[in-house]
């Protein structure tokens, strides 16, 4: 069988994250892996979107041309890739010449077959920035669901596909100003023309998963409308007809047309056919995370029907979203893990393996450290590699090569069982695109293992009866090839060595999935074994004066004066799962207007007080200088009730925090310049700093050394200027 895998491409604006591999990347190396160690035949593609208002805005702050910057993401993100494993046949760019020949040859079999028209629409454009603007550089409220900072092409909060005009007060995302909106002549796509057609597609494919079903019906609720595939932007495909010299190819209509394009470049390049995967039978499987499902479900797929005599998506395989510290991962709002430096600390089998365990299937995933340490030293090392080590190495010391496989009683048949059991549900559940479930499977013969050594004992058999002893090894080494090979797809890395201690000298991946049952030959010499992972030792940093701490986001709900004190107000807090009422001295700073629905600091964990009569739980952190009050809040808009972190660490803030202990506590605004932070004196931070943090002002918490302050990647800032060393209060 032909099945072909595209995978979403990344905007070359910048690296890929843990959220991007785990929501797109790694479930489809897995799936691709799997279906060639099945005699499958594969091709993989995917690629550098290098088009598009993300890249021009990068390299508008950065003052370089596009091209510079796609160049540098797509050489790092190509070297993450490989690093990682993911195993594309092809990892391709949109700038390529050749995907720019496949882009106009696509619009003009379009535009023959009568799906492509011109006509004028009413496009935002900035009266201060002079230009008409990109889609993305429009944001407004969503009139889905309210969100407030929503895109002009999707909402990234519902994810609905959105027009800039379909916004509520639109405004440039540049420089805030209200938008107009213009008259200006493009070319569009008959996307209504296709409803009926794509409707009953899509009602064939029940298998699909629930969530891209239920994304792709509320799309189409409201009936398809024609889209507009060109723009008045510089930067991107030229659009191959007179009087368009001046726009470019919309990044959303050139950037599916990758797929095809990254096939015949693969082609042209390995002496194949493309046309082999799309235009004779070939299963097509796209992978992706859920805010791209109506590009895949309906806009590519109507492209693909407009054009004619080409293969049509098979299965849309979804994730949903990664989260750090509640949030989604984003590369534009610089939340995440980053790729590159994760690969530079970790192995990458160490990082697939927890995104194997986690992969966000069916409802988003919230990273942390501790569960990432934890599923790696626990799981990974504790059990898999703990088990294969133990047992490579007693065969090793003990034989040195594999025992044959005398008579075997109840146990030794379990095992073998449970190896056949083990194939089947894991075949099944990675054909059904369900691979948290299939290493859920693996997971189990790892158990199982464990359980089958200890009970075999046989550094006891050894003494005892060694041809009984050498049974117990060959069905322990057995399980132990089952591993290697099932576990294949997921951990490429380490299988391969596992393959080659058992005495193998070819690679893994040139053997079938049905040989992790096969019978190990006796007499085959083993290598002698390494560990395969070892635990991950964290620098053991105990800030005990910041573990006393438990500060949280609030939102504020409502703003009283309080009845009987001139100077106070009464503020009501919302924290996400919990509401807090704090009585706070802001009066002569901040005019109740200014403070509700803003976000502030709160010392959570602070013994309540009654102040004037009425009971504080809690207390609103600021900086004061002296002569400004400034409060504290996050950079960016977060999640209530989140917590803040010093140096990456969460506090442990369990106990009550008396204030006169509090009172002891050093805090203090700083002007943060790389990698030093100026306050009452020059302190040296030793905790990689964001690019977009230097300059701004921080807060500093004064433990064993000096902590900045943030949440993940959002740095805690005053909302005002205030002097540097200005004391938090």
């Amino acid at each position: 069988m032909r099945i072909f895998i595209g995978v979403a491409w990344p905007y070359a604006n910048g690296v890929v994250h843990l959220g991007h591999v785990m929501g797109a990347y790694l479930p489809a190396d897995i799936f691709a892996r799997y279906n060639r160690m099945i005699g499958n035949d594969v091709l993989m593609v995917s690629g550098s979107d290098e088009h598009g208002t993300p890249v021009t805005i990068t390299a508008e702050k950065e003052g370089k041309s596009p091209q510079e910057i796609v160049d540098r993401y797509h050489k790092i993100n190509s070297e993450v890739m490989n690093k990682l494993g993911i195993s594309f046949d092809l990892f391709y760019r949109t700038s390529h010449e050749n995907h720019e020949k496949v882009v106009k040859e696509f619009f003009l079999k379009l535009l023959e077959n009568g799906y492509l028209y011109e006509e004028e629409m009413l496009l935002p454009y900035c009266p201060k920035c002079h230009r008409f603007l990109p889609d993305r550089y429009v944001v407004g409220t969503c009139p889905y669901c309210g969100y407030e900072n929503a895109h002009g092409d999707q909402c990234d909060n519902c994810g609905r596909t959105l027009d800039p005009k379909d916004l509520i007060e639109p405004r440039c995302a540049i420089c805030n100003t209200p938008t107009e909106f213009r008259k200006s002549k493009h070319i569009f796509f008959a996307l209504s023309k296709l409803e009926d057609r794509l409707i009953s597609w899509i009602e064939e494919k029940d298998f699909w998963r629930d969530n891209v079903k239920r994304f792709t019906y509320q799309f189409l609720k409201s009936g398809l409308k024609d889209r507009a595939i060109t723009r008045d932007i510089n930067w991107g495909v030229e659009i191959p007809m007179e009087g368009y010299e001046d726009k470019r190819i919309y990044v959303w209509f050139d950037a599916v047309i990758g797929y095809l394009s990254a096939s015949m470049e693969w082609a042209r390049r390995n002496g194949k056919s493309w046309e082999n995967y799309w235009k004779k039978e070939a299963k097509h499987f796209y992978f992706l995370g859920k805010d791209n499902i109506p590009f895949h479900t309906i806009i590519w797929p109507a492209m693909l029907m407009a054009h004619g005599d080409l293969n049509l998506p098979y299965n849309v395989v979804a994730n949903e979203y990664l989260q750090f510290s509640g949030r989604k991962f984003s590369k534009s709002k610089k939340i995440g893990v980053w790729m590159p430096e994760l690969l530079d600390n970790f192995e990458p089998d160490m990082i697939r393996f927890y995104g194997a365990v986690n992969m966000p299937e069916h409802r988003d995933f919230n990273f942390t450290w501790e569960n990432f340490i934890s599923t790696i030293n626990e799981t990974l090392v504790g059990k898999y590699a703990n088990l294969v080590y133990r047992i490579l190495s007693f065969a090793y010391r003990n034989f040195g090569e594999i025992p044959p496989r005398g008579d075997v009683d109840e146990l030794d048949r379990e095992a073998l069982k449970m190896i056949m059991r083990t194939r089947k549900k894991m075949s099944e559940y990675i054909e059904n695109v369900e691979f948290k479930k299939a290493i859920k499977e693996w997971l189990e013969l790892v158990n199982f293992g464990n359980i089958y050594f200890t009970k075999k004992a046989p550094w006891t058999q050894c003494k005892e009866n060694k041809e009984k002893c050498g049974t117990t090894i060959n069905i322990c080494l057995q399980m132990v090839q089952a591993l290697a090979v099932f576990g294949a797809p997921f951990l490429p890395f380490s299988s391969e060595k596992v393959w080659k201690y058992l005495g193998n000298e070819d690679s893994i991946f040139e053997h079938q999935w049905n040989e992790g049952i096969k019978n190990l030959p006796a007499g085959r010499k083993l290598k002698e074994p390494e560990h395969l992972f070892h635990k991950i030792e964290l620098e053991e940093e105990r800030y005990e004066k910041w573990n006393q701490m438990d500060i949280r986001v609030a939102r504020v709900k409502s703003v009283e004066d309080h009845p009987d004190a001139e100077k106070l107000y009464i503020v009501k807090l919302d924290l996400g799962d919990d509401e807090r009422t704090v009585v706070a001295g802001l009066k002569k700073y901040y005019s109740r207007e200014e403070l509700e629905g803003r976000e502030v600091l709160i010392l959570y964990n602070l013994e309540p007080a009654t102040l004037r009569g009425v009971k504080s739980h809690g207390m609103l952190l600021a900086g004061d200088d002296g002569e400004r009050v400034a409060l504290l809040k996050p950079m960016e808009d977060l999640k209530p009730g989140t917590k803040v972190m010093a140096n990456g660490a969460e506090p442990a803030g369990e106990k009550t925090l008396k204030f006169k202990k509090f009172k002891k506590m050093k805090i203090e605004v700083v002007d943060i310049k790389e990698n030093k932070a100026i306050g009452a004196e020059e302190y040296t931070l030793d905790f990689p700093l964001r690019d977009e943090w230097l300059g701004k002002q921080g807060v500093v918490f004064h433990d064993k050394k000096p902590l900045i302050l943030h949440v993940g990647e959002v740095l805690i800032v005053p909302d005002k200027r205030i002097t540097p060393g200005g004391q938090v209060r």
